[in-house]
């Protein structure tokens, strides 16, 4: 069975590297992304279960991500967790 994935989007290594930690020994499946427009890529080809969002990003603040995801019929179901 696989695991569920779980997209991180911060742009502070340390908020990643933490969540990481402790979503990993839960058991979920990860993948991050350390700006607006590479996590924006990300959730539209990974489909992830969830997405955790920070509000100030390089290159696309999380806000304008999550209208953009929330527009796409692909993604408008995934929560977002900002």
């Amino acid at each position: 069975m696989a695991s569920t994935k779980i997209l991180i989007i911060d742009d502070e290594q340390d908020v990643i590297d933490l969540l990481t930690l402790h979503l990993r020994k839960a058991g979920f499946a990860l993948s991050t992304a350390t700006d607006g427009a590479t996590g924006l890529r990300l959730a539209r080809e990974e489909s992830p279960a969830l997405i955790i969002l920070d509000l100030m990003l390089p290159k696309m603040p999380g806000l304008e991500i999550c209208k953009v995801l929330k527009t796409d019929a692909a993604t408008r179901q995934v929560p977002v967790l900002m």
